[in-house]
């Protein structure tokens, strides 16, 4: 008895060890299960790292969401209006029409572009850095820079709080339950929806809006292009960034030295952290690779990001900006913004603008410091200490450590919510169906379709 007393209490004591990472496991098999894709995904033994651009860029890999039960699940996570997501829209005079507008709404002179980055930041640090040494979440920090960032860029205003909230309300349900932290909360999406809905019915937004697209869609593609992804991938991109500075006080000190240095920093953060785990296309057509290797029409490709970044550098699991001061671009394997052939990220030129000027002004006013565990889905959304510019804080060693055990135990718990909150939703997902059902009564534009009703001798076979 006494025996399994102490084993019970050895697998509790060792839980931050060993219980996430197969809870992360099982969660893969169901979600695998689940979905029921005859998925294939790169790269693998028959398409290695070398030919992965090749077939990421071949005008067959275009399907976006029509065909794979995948869709369901990443159309069920972006609600409301992921039927006019600018990444899920299928090829066609409707997405061109969509991207022309998000090009336009994200272009400008960088040093404006830059600017405005600088002066969101530095609005909401003056709001979080009230003390010497100040507690956050990284990904909470920026989430309210970002959103205050695209309200200006749609419509050509400062964004008031009561709007940054209804942002950072909608951006924050979508990245936790994407996480499956958090169930999805659709009231709270649909409070930013109104308030978009008002604005595009005044007629605020500064570039004209896609003509393709019904007022309703007009508002859901503005939110989940906008205030969706682009708020929470900056989020993710900004958590990433700094928690790496935090953890790499090196690189951070050079990096106040000499800002060229940037550059470096944000492809090693990309390469190590990229904001995509699997990316995936449906075939529209057969994909022959050579004598042996057929993709067949109607296949799922998923592209895994890390495991490619994985493949083109020496010491793959080691931080170093330094890899990229001589880097062979042939040989690097690195696609933070995707593939030219295959629809780029559109904000590849602002980005990086955005994300430099941000980090100068955290790094211009605080000091990062952070213990806890840098995974690429950061899950627990960077915990981090920022000690005030001037500020020498004492007892910030204990701190670390109290951050460092916190977040283990809290990997603990979280792995388990994980697991129960994504099988709950994955199977809500697939019982919803909400792209198979579109497209079982649009076509690849958006116009409803007229199915035939079976005949007799259909319905009797």
């Amino acid at each position: 008895m006494w025996l399994t007393g102490v084993l019970a209490a050895a697998a509790v004591l060792t839980a931050p060890k060993w219980l996430p990472a197969r809870v992360v496991a099982l969660r893969g098999k169901v979600f695998e299960k689940v979905n029921g894709d005859r998925a294939i995904t790169f790269p693998n033994a028959d398409v290695g790292p070398d030919r992965f651009e090749e077939v990421y860029g071949h005008p067959a890999a275009n399907g976006r969401s029509r065909g794979a039960g995948l869709s369901d699940l990443f159309w069920y996570w972006l609600s409301p209006g992921p039927e006019v997501h600018q990444e899920h829209l299928e090829a066609g005079p409707r997405y061109d029409d969509v991207a022309r507008t998000t090009r336009a709404l994200l272009s400008g002179p960088g040093d404006v572009l830059s600017e405005a980055a600088a002066r969101c930041t530095n609005r909401v640090l003056d709001e979080v850095v009230t003390g010497p040494v100040t507690l956050v979440r990284l990904r909470d920090l920026m989430m309210p820079v970002w959103a205050e960032y695209f309200h200006e860029l749609v419509f050509d205003e400062p964004c008031p709080r009561a709007a940054r909230d209804l942002i950072v309300g909608h951006a924050d349900d979508v990245v936790r339950s994407l996480k499956c932290v958090s169930l999805r909360h659709p009231a709270r999406r649909a409070r930013l929806t109104r308030y978009l809905a008002r604005r595009v019915a005044a007629g605020d937004v500064r570039r004209p809006l896609p003509a393709s697209l019904s007022p309703t869609e007009q508002v859901h593609y503005l939110q989940g292009t906008f205030f969706n992804t682009a708020v929470v991938q900056m989020s993710e991109a900004m958590a990433h960034l700094l928690l790496a500075l935090a953890q790499h006080p090196h690189v951070a000190a050079r990096l106040a030295r000499d800002e060229r240095y940037f550059a470096h920093v944000l492809d090693e953060t990309m390469r190590m952290y990229p904001l995509f785990g699997i990316a995936h296309r449906i075939t529209t057509a057969d994909i022959e690779l050579d004598g042996r290797t057929t993709l067949p029409a109607g296949s799922v490709l998923c592209f895994s990001y890390p495991d490619y970044h994985a493949t083109g550098s020496p010491r793959p699991d080691v931080f170093d900006p330094d890899r990229w001061e001589h880097p062979d671009s042939r040989a690097a394997h690195h696609i933070p913004f995707g593939v030219a052939a295959n629809r780029p990220c559109p904000a590849w030129r602002l980005s990086p603008l955005a994300l430099r000027a941000a980090t100068r002004e955290v790094l211009r006013r605080v000091t990062p410091h952070s213990t806890v565990t840098h995974t690429r889905s950061l899950p627990s959304g960077g915990p981090c200490l920022l000690v005030r510019a001037g500020e020498s804080p004492r007892g910030l060693g204990a701190l670390g450590a109290f951050l460092r055990v916190r977040d283990r135990w809290e990997d603990v718990w979280r792995s388990v919510v994980q697991l129960v909150l994504g099988t709950v939703m994955v199977l809500h997902a697939h019982r919803l169906r909400l792209a198979g059902r579109y497209f079982d009564t649009h076509d690849t534009e958006g116009r409803p379709v007229r199915r035939e009703p079976p005949s007799t001798q259909e319905i009797t076979e």
